[in-house]
């Protein structure tokens, strides 16, 4: 796609990152083909060619330095960095984009033109995607958790378009994040005045390539890590982030399975079924109450609560290690 002739080039930049991405990356960077954009691939000590690959295809790639643990915070800052150097100057907008993604070929000019409509607008986002849903349960899910509401939004996701002067000015991205980073940024940008908004248009394809259950409680583990992680750092915002979350995974996966056993201890065995019943009564709660795509209701209902079990060990394993950002990585 070419932008509008209104927009010149160096307007918008965009910074990709990755890690050991294969063909994924180069379907990434296909797909900005013709945008006009300047684009920063950043790699996080990939083994698989990814960072040669890229060059070869046109990009400015960036090298992570191996001494310090990568995060894709790290990444994303040091595109930045590369893009826009100690001034925006003419980079304006930056799209970040995970190298496991695809652009549309008409997102950048739509989301261009909401930003100049809502000056009041730091960072726009649109419609995730799974590439291929169809493949297991796991992508499906995947594909499900990307359809956030159309309207103001509290946060993004690592696909958004923002303005450079107000991440830079935000001090960008936490380094020492080693999920949720793009929510953390976001509720520091909304502090400081700016908002962040979710468009009806097609952002981006995602490919999780998620086939097995391990893959999937990993990720819920890390989502878990996350969730307290930047909770700790949006502590005394006037909107802290993830409170909700952490306090389920506590409740169900720690606080009723205790419960249960000291009664069964106490009083009777039988109380060892409690955690399993009311398991089971909020598994029927959330599959009736409708809003899924057909067929899924219940398979979404039952995997959103047996993932509180590997979101508490995520909790678990940043309150044990709180400084070790190198307890759990982003791929």
């Amino acid at each position: 796609m070419t932008l509008p002739s209104t927009f010149p080039p160096t307007r918008i930049g965009i910074v990709a990152i990755g890690r050991n991405e294969g063909e994924r990356l180069m379907r990434c960077l296909r797909a900005l083909e013709g945008s006009g954009a300047r684009v920063v691939y950043v790699d996080s000590a990939s083994t698989d060619g990814s960072a040669a690959r890229a060059r070869d295809w046109g990009a400015e790639v960036v090298d992570l330095d191996m001494t310090r643990p990568f995060t894709a915070a790290r990444a994303r800052n040091a595109g930045l960095a590369a893009l826009i150097g100690g001034e925006p100057g003419d980079v304006e907008l930056v799209q970040f984009v995970d190298g496991d993604c695809e652009l549309d070929p008409a997102w950048l000019g739509t989301a261009t033109a909401f930003l100049d409509a809502h000056a009041d607008v730091a960072v726009v986002c649109g419609r995730r995607r799974e590439r291929f849903p169809e493949a297991s349960v796991y992508n499906r899910l995947c594909d499900m958790e990307w359809d956030t509401p159309v309207g103001e939004a509290a946060a993004c996701g690592g696909d958004a378009l923002m303005r450079a002067a107000a991440v830079r000015a935000a001090g960008g991205f936490s380094d020492t994040l080693t999920a949720g980073e793009e929510p953390e940024l976001c509720a520091r940008l909304r502090a400081a005045g700016w908002r962040v908004w979710r468009i009806d248009a097609e952002m981006t394809r995602h490919d999780a390539a998620m086939l097995r259950f391990g893959q999937w409680w990993w990720r819920a583990v890390r989502g878990g890590f996350g969730y307290a992680q930047a909770g700790d750092a949006t502590a005394t915002l006037p909107q802290p982030l993830y409170r909700a979350e952490v306090r389920r995974a506590a409740f169900w996966a720690g606080v009723l399975p205790f419960v249960a056993v000291v009664l069964a201890m106490l009083i009777h065995p039988a109380f060892l079924l409690l955690p399993v019943a009311a398991f089971a009564a909020q598994v029927v709660r959330m599959a009736l109450r409708g809003g899924r795509p057909r067929g899924m209701a219940w398979r979404h209902a039952f995997f959103t609560m047996l993932a509180k079990v590997p979101e508490l060990q995520g909790v678990i394993r940043y309150r044990r290690a709180r400084q070790a950002t190198s307890a759990i990585t982003y791929k």
